[in-house]
């Protein structure tokens, strides 16, 4: 019986990553984070801040992955349209979420006040739970398989902690790393040979020019620990065989 693999989706939207003002940091810890929760991060897509762009990978990535999040564009001001455009992609309204504005006018009870701009951040989809956020007040946003996050990675994180547990998932993908002083051209045929031996097993190679010499690791990735370790034996024993020296956990 085939193991049910579930994946998500990322859409990283904002014109801060696109124009390289802004570099993305949310990317690997959300990977990292599904991983823990049994879910394979499949794809992950850059969006403008552009309604129809939005609308367009919303309703693509939500409709191929189990999970969809996204990051960027939910703050106070005008440009932050997320929560406008997955409404639009969504079919449904924009309404103010009661509790998000409970939430927001007990944070800035001592920070100048609820104001219409920082309102805004109780703004969601109609029919929208919401994702806790003990670092800075306003909430993240749940509606269908979709998760609206911030884009600031330290807060995207506090919202990752508050959905742990709560999505459904199968098993964690394990690695382990070898690495050898060696072009990966070179052990191209041997890497396949060993992956297609031992099957729900998948092997990375990745090269690197370091000290002036040419090497690779190898990521071995499994959801089962045996084969896991099956697989790293015989690829170890293969390159020892081919004349490679063989680093434990990579170069």
């Amino acid at each position: 019986m085939t193991q049910r693999i579930w994946t998500a989706a990322l859409a990283v939207i904002g014109d801060e990553i696109l124009s390289g003002r802004t570099q993305d940091k949310n990317v690997a810890q959300i990977a990292a984070w599904l991983n823990v929760q049994g879910i394979r991060l499949a794809e992950v897509r850059i969006v403008p801040d552009k309604t129809d762009a939005i609308v367009e990978a919303v309703n693509t990535l939500r409709a191929r992955n189990d999970y969809l999040f996204t990051t960027g564009g939910i703050g106070p001001t005008h440009d932050d349209i997320t929560v406008d455009a997955i409404a639009a992609a969504l079919g449904v309204g924009v309404v103010f979420h009661p509790k998000a504005l409970a939430v927001l006018e007990r944070y800035y009870t001592e920070r100048g006040g609820l104001t219409d701009a920082r309102k805004r951040m109780a703004r969601v989809p109609e029919g929208s739970d919401l994702i806790e956020n003990r670092m800075s007040g306003a909430p993240g946003i749940r509606v269908g398989n979709v998760f609206i996050m911030a884009g600031v990675p330290h807060i995207t994180a506090g919202m990752l902690d508050a959905l742990t547990g709560t999505l459904e998932g199968g098993l964690p993908v394990l690695s382990r790393t070898i690495g050898c002083w060696v072009p990966e051209s070179e052990v191209a045929d041997l890497l396949g040979a060993v992956e297609r031996a031992h099957e729900g097993v998948a092997i990375g190679s990745y090269p690197f020019f370091r000290d002036g010499r040419t090497g690779a690791n190898f990521v071995v990735r499994a959801t089962d620990a045996a084969l896991l370790d099956a697989c790293v034996v015989d690829l170890t024993a293969r390159l020892e065989a081919d004349g490679r020296i063989v680093t434990a956990d990579g170069i």
